[in-house]
């Protein structure tokens, strides 16, 4: 088994959207990219959601593209064990600090779960959190191509929905 060790959040004091993955894929740690892995939808869904005709293939405008757009990304785990990448071999996890986090970024108020286990995790350290009904909790499909049975499209139609929350 392998230590790994999440990223630092992309974020800046306009967010209003934090979306939240598990622990990134092993291409992702290799690169230090978040979703550098080719075949990962994320940064597709991400561009046809804002609107863009593209997405970015430069790193930093990627992150633009997000920051421009309010939207914040980080990990639900700051660190793990896992041989891999796939969520399920995840093990001995320890969780990020979101009570701090979203004191920080008062403006974040939608978070998005990029994946089952990215919530699982969340729902495990975070409960009182998950109770506070001044936030909005949205569990998504994973973006990852081992869920292939969501098409982009699939995930364009419910992904959407964290654009249309209360802001």
């Amino acid at each position: 088994m392998d230590k790994c060790l999440g990223f630092k959040p992309i974020v800046n004091k306009n967010a209003q959207i934090l979306i939240l993955g598990s622990m990134p894929s092993v291409v992702s740690l290799k690169q230090q990219q978040y979703y550098a892995h080719p075949q990962n939808r994320f940064w597709r869904l991400m561009a046809n959601l804002i609107g863009y005709n593209n997405a970015p293939t430069n790193y930093d405008e990627k992150i633009k593209m997000l920051q421009d757009n309010r939207i914040a990304l980080w990990d639900a785990i700051a660190s793990c064990r896992r041989e891999g990448s796939l969520d399920s071999a995840i093990e001995n996890e320890i969780p990020n600090d979101f009570k701090g986090f979203l004191r920080k970024y008062p403006a974040i108020r939608t978070v998005c779960f990029n994946g089952g286990k990215s919530y699982q995790c969340f729902k495990k350290y975070n409960k009182r959190l998950l109770q506070d009904n001044s936030y909005t909790f949205l569990p998504m499909p994973s973006t990852s191509p081992a869920n292939a049975r969501f098409r982009l499209e699939m995930l364009e139609k419910t992904w959407g929905g964290m654009f249309q929350q209360p802001k």
